[in-house]
């Protein structure tokens, strides 16, 4: 499979792997020479200067947090998880929320979010009266219990 991507935004640098076994390509932020800063529990959506093209409509390509900037720093994409669909032409912008209580900035080419390409499942959808029964039945959350 290829992606391709153009760059849309000087300063902007290529999708990569951090190794061999990454599942997903570092996104880089394109945000001047300043960079952003994040103030606690505020959101700013940082540019990547790339814009990417999927194989075909079997694919989607989504956007995940970093984890040592989630972990560390208290920085997470403020919608969970970016989706791009296969037919977006734009550039790919990253929403990050701060959830620490220290402001954070985010510097120029500074690596922002994960990109990982997935096959798509399209479902025929089917309206039914009556779904099939499992032991959980329509317990929700915690219903399995804690261990």
């Amino acid at each position: 499979m290829v992606l391709k991507y153009k760059i849309v935004r000087p300063g902007a640098v290529m999708p990569g792997r951090a190794t061999e076994g990454s599942a997903a390509a570092d996104l880089r932020a394109v945000c001047g020479e300043e960079g952003v800063t994040i103030e606690p529990w505020k959101r700013a959506v940082i540019p990547t200067g790339i814009a990417v093209e999927l194989p075909g409509p079997e694919y989607v390509a989504l956007l995940f947090a970093r984890s040592g900037l989630a972990v560390k720093n208290g920085l997470a994409l403020s919608n969970g998880v970016g989706v791009i669909d296969s037919d977006y032409r734009g550039e790919i912008s990253v929403g990050l929320v701060n959830l620490s209580d220290t402001p954070y900035t985010v510097y120029n080419g500074e690596r922002i979010a994960q990109l990982a390409v997935m096959p798509v499942a399209v479902p025929e959808m089917l309206c039914v009266e009556m779904l099939s029964e499992t032991d959980r039945g329509e317990g929700g959350f915690g219903s399995t219990g804690k261990q």
